[in-house]
């Protein structure tokens, strides 16, 4: 006889080992409503077919969760890429997430390329694909997870064309076996726990979008429904000009990536990160300066996105063009901390526009273009409340830069006439594969940003960060990405080999978050993404880089 303990203190009796599915089942399944796909035994994430046998802490894992959602996405992957190698012969990879799904091309076989009409995936063949998942899903298949010797699991994807997980493997440097999931005679290795059958990979579309095919599937904030398919053509464009890049940077992947550092440290990979970036920079000012009437730059994006230093770049290109640009901080018009709203957990939303003070903002950007003189606020964020600042008065051609979260919100761009203003909508809209099945989320990049600046600039603890990433994400979701419509471009501020850099900054901070900690499973499944991930030395980045704004060290005032 043992217990397991939930953490609103009750407990549950067990006579015989149990899994998490049969402990579900006993207690009437989910209570929330929403689809459980794991558990956290003893705050470690756990697949429901795992078994205690004695006294454990327990907690359900569902999609509402960044976890849930990883364990669901993971899964929903391995069972397109069994569908599409029945279908095609070959198999698909992953290159970008797409308006809350991820976007998969066919997969070149080595030594091939592919281009023009070998790159299509055919109508008839998408829907064969969504035809044989649909089957594998439908017959509620078991997923189960067998440990496999490192070099066996390497010789595996040698053999069946599956060179990337294999060169991964082999940059790890480990001895320790592989986790393979297994699956109606197919196995392949991923980087989360799965669901325990295909019977939980429900709702999810399989849609044709040339040249390959659109993957959607719950995120957090679905909590278990399948979100609007909003595909947008600016974003579009971001990816082709990101596909771009990395041809240019000769990376595809985390393989590319630890062969660059295995080199010559990195070094190239940065200076033509950082080359591309500063060329972006230079496109965007060059656009604004097109139409003479413009004298309003907004700069808005989500906790993360590198607004204050691509502010900072825009003005020394600015400069450079000779006109002279005044910036101001949306963060300075926050109202007092006790005055914030509260979000649905009564918690302070500082992510909502109701955190800052648009009338008296908006008050501010009329008197100064109309040539008036005002004293600016500013935010201590120590006290947490507003103060007086220096005063501004824009001359005829001076440039203004407001940046901030909500620097494209209709409340914000009241007092700008149209034809004066241009917007950019700064975020790292890109991300690293992994692998040809694996991606990391742009999400994560921006929270693993905002853990090592918020530890160094504000003292927040690590613990403190992860339990408000949840209504960060939820704001953004409602306050800011819905404003992309009132961009004029999109700024994808990624740069390829920034995990690189943040992987031990952010190792130190979540192997901090403590056992007992309620944050302790997400700090695990960052930790384990981190794994994978080769270290660069960050004396090598830039001191003007938007990576700084993070870690430390820019020569910009931030």
């Amino acid at each position: 006889m043992f217990n397991v303990f939930f953490p609103d203190g009750k407990s549950v009796p067990c006579d015989a080992p149990t899994s998490g599915e049969e402990l579900l089942r006993r207690l009437g399944g989910s209570q929330s409503g929403v689809p459980v796909v794991a558990w956290h035994v003893n705050h470690y994430l756990r697949p429901l077919n795992w078994i205690v046998d004695k006294n454990a802490r327990i907690s359900w894992v569902d999609l509402a969760s960044a976890e849930g959602v990883s364990v669901f996405q993971s899964s929903l992957s391995f069972v397109l890429t069994i569908a599409a190698r029945r279908v095609l012969g070959r198999g698909l990879r992953v290159t970008h997430s797409i308006s809350e799904g991820t976007f998969w091309e066919l997969m070149p076989r080595p030594g091939e390329r592919l281009n023009g009409e070998d790159e299509e995936i055919p109508a008839d063949k998408v829907s064969a694909i969504a035809a044989e998942m649909e089957r594998i899903i439908a017959a509620d298949l078991p997923i189960r997870a067998e440990m496999t010797p490192i070099d066996e699991a390497r010789r595996f994807f040698e053999e069946h064309e599956r060179p990337d997980k294999a060169k991964l493997l082999a940059h790890m440097w480990s001895d320790l076996p592989v986790e393979m999931a297994c699956c109606d005679g197919e196995r392949d290795h991923f980087y989360s726990p799965m669901v325990p059958s295909t019977g939980y990979l429900r709702p999810y579309k399989l849609s044709k979008l040339t040249p390959g095919v659109v993957l959607r599937f719950p995120v957090a904030l679905s909590r278990g429904g399948l979100p609007e398919y909003r595909p947008s053509h600016k974003l579009s464009t971001v990816f082709l000009d990101y596909a771009d890049w990395m041809r240019k940077l000769h990376v595809v992947n985390l393989v590319e990536i630890c062969e660059a550092v295995a080199r010559d440290g990195g070094k190239e990979l940065i200076l033509m990160s950082e080359a591309l970036h500063a060329q972006k920079v230079a496109e965007v000012t060059q656009d604004f300066l097109s139409v003479p009437e413009r004298r309003v730059i907004t700069i808005a994006g989500p906790s993360g996105s590198g607004k204050t230093t691509t502010s900072h770049k825009l003005r020394i290109q600015l400069e450079v063009a000779g006109r002279r640009p005044v910036a101001i901080s949306l963060d300075d018009y926050f109202v007092d901390r006790d005055k914030c709203p509260l979000d649905e957990d009564g918690k302070r939303d500082f992510e909502a526009v109701e955190a800052v003070d648009t009338e008296l903002l908006n008050e501010h950007i009329h008197a100064l273009l109309t040539g008036k003189t005002v004293r600016l606020p500013r935010f201590d964020f120590y006290e947490g409340r507003r103060m007086a600042g220096a005063e501004l008065k824009l001359e005829k051609d001076d440039v203004l830069i407001l940046e901030g979260l909500h620097g494209l919100n209709d409340k914000v761009l009241a007092a700008i006439p149209p034809q004066a203003r241009y917007g950019v909508f700064l975020s790292p809209l890109t991300s690293l594969c992994l692998d040809q099945h694996s991606r990391t989320s742009t999400t994560d990049l921006r929270l693993l940003r905002r853990l090592i600046r918020d530890n160094r600039t504000r003292g927040n603890s690590p613990e403190a960060t992860l339990n408000r990433w949840p209504s960060v994400v939820r704001g953004a979701a409602r306050y800011i990405f819905p404003y992309q419509k009132n961009a004029d471009v999109m700024f994808n501020s990624s740069l390829i080999y920034e995990l690189p850099v943040m992987k031990p900054y952010a190792e130190n901070l979540l192997r901090s978050v403590g056992e007992e900690s309620p944050q302790r499973g997400e700090a695990m499944r960052l930790l384990r993404m981190l794994r994978f991930v080769p270290a660069m030395d960050p004396r090598l980045v830039p001191s003007n880089s938007l990576l700084r704004e993070f870690i430390g060290g820019s020569i910009i005032e931030i």
